[in-house]
């Protein structure tokens, strides 16, 4: 059984609930208030959540997808949960395939991956592994602040060098700068990009809206750093909000172009599955104004519900806002001379990795 947080607790983080899923069935305790007044009473304030990890011994770890709306077939995720806690983001839900909650618990029980180097060796050596571009952080992002003990994400990079494996990163942390030695070996021969996502300018919505990612400033300075060390960089405004941060779209892309970025690419918000009454109650907590907007001008972009899954649907959206959105950002891009297309990395440098202490014939 879950009991639902008292919304005091969640200082510091993304979701302002820890309600389980009822997707499947969970069942939630909700605390009376008398006995919640009462507690606090004899025990005090319930202390700030810390942040729990849990190691992950998987038995696999390259997962595949057959999505068109996706310029990738294989990813890597080293991290289940993400300490930023942004709270618009699209993989709350796959906590509650762990019978935790897409609110809090998404955000402050983590799971690491620390064998997932080995592992993809281990796939890399296969005779039958074909080559195709490997992306990390398309699910939590590699570079979340357990990555400086786990230094996960920079292992399986030291596997990209080591072979010759192209890689694409995505991540809304300047912590990537801690593996730029690593990037600028693989960028040289073309194996890599870099996606940063910059949603708001503003740092304090970015304080109540992704509250440990870094500030947006630090991200466009490491956009900077990898640009000018020749990493192929882009920027990612990944939500767009309606009525909340749509307005800086134009602002967002100058700023990419001043740090240097090769491109600029956007998706509006997405609400699959829990996320959506999780971003309605943070809507009711800090934007109680404008909640019913935008919730409105969400169901416009999503033919009328939350969300819509369909495939390039669910990127894009539909509809006259859909269409405005995709105008500005066409508009914003040509001002700074940005030019839409995907970025290639190379498969033809390849070379196997070597297993259990065997050298690679050649």
């Amino acid at each position: 059984m879950a009991e639902s947080a008292d919304r005091n607790i969640a200082k510091g983080r993304g979701a302002t609930r820890a309600d389980v899923s009822q997707r499947f069935g969970l069942a939630v305790r909700e605390m009376d208030g008398d006995w919640r007044d009462a507690r606090c009473a004899i025990d005090g304030e319930a202390p700030a959540l810390r942040t729990q990890v849990t190691e992950e011994h998987a038995k696999s770890i390259l997962t595949f997808n057959r999505s068109p709306d996706v310029p990738f077939d294989r990813s890597v995720n080293a991290y289940r949960g993400c300490e930023h806690g942004c709270v618009y983001c699209f993989a709350r839900p796959s906590h509650a395939f762990h019978d935790l909650s897409p609110g809090l618990d998404f955000e402050t029980k983590l799971f690491a991956k620390p064998q997932a180097a080995e592992l993809l060796r281990a796939t890399l050596a296969k005779p039958t592994y074909a080559v195709r571009p490997i992306a990390i952080g398309t699910n939590t992002d590699p570079y979340q602040p357990i990555e400086r003990r786990y230094r996960i994400s920079r292992a399986v990079l030291e596997l990209m060098v080591e072979t010759r494996h192209p890689i694409c990163v995505t991540t809304k942390s300047d912590r990537v700068l801690d593996d730029l030695d690593l990037l600028v070996d693989l960028a040289q021969d073309g194996l890599t990009a870099v996606a940063i996502s910059v949603t708001t300018l503003d740092p304090a919505l970015a304080r109540i809206m992704e509250p440990r990612a870094a500030h947006p400033s630090r991200r466009l300075k490491a956009v900077e750093t990898l640009v000018a060390k020749g990493v192929p960089t882009y920027v990612n405004i990944a939500p767009i909000i309606p009525a909340i941060t749509d307005h800086e779209i134009e602002a967002i892309t100058q700023a990419a172009a001043s740090a240097g970025a090769k491109g600029v690419s956007a998706i509006p918000l997405r609400l699959p599955h829990e996320l959506a009454p999780l971003f309605r109650d943070w809507l009711d907590v800090h934007y109680p104004d404008r909640a019913a907007r935008v919730m409105r001008i969400v169901g416009e972009l999503r033919g009328g519900k939350d969300n819509d899954p369909a495939f390039f649907a669910r990127m894009r959206g539909k509809g006259p806002w859909a269409e405005l959105l995709r105008t500005r950002m066409d508009i914003a891009r040509r001002r700074h001379g940005f030019v839409k297309g995907k970025f290639d990395l190379r498969c033809d440098l390849f070379r196997r990795p070597e297993t259990d202490g065997q050298l690679r014939l050649i």
